[in-house]
């Protein structure tokens, strides 16, 4: 599909690529250029205190793995049934 630059460097995305990707007002783009080839990425950006908080988490998560305090399942069935019997 061919797009026009306009002023101020804008262009439309066509509606098809739009919707295929769900995407919405107000989502962002990463756009860069690589190889002479400009890439336009969507992203979803969360505050650093949240990741910070995520990170933590998991970090416990590990440990508790590690010392045997949190079950591990290696397929979904074992998980399944696991949380039957709770």
């Amino acid at each position: 599909m061919l797009t026009d630059i306009r002023a101020k460097s804008q262009i439309t995305i066509p509606k098809s690529i739009v919707k295929h990707l769900g995407l919405a007002e107000g989502d962002q783009l990463d756009i860069y250029e690589k190889d002479g080839i400009i890439y336009m990425v969507p992203v979803t950006v969360y505050p650093k205190k949240y990741v910070l908080e995520l990170q933590n988490e998991i970090s416990m998560l590990k440990e508790d793995i590690q010392y045997g305090k949190q079950p591990t399942f290696d397929t979904i069935d074992a998980l399944i049934s696991q949380l039957e019997k709770e």
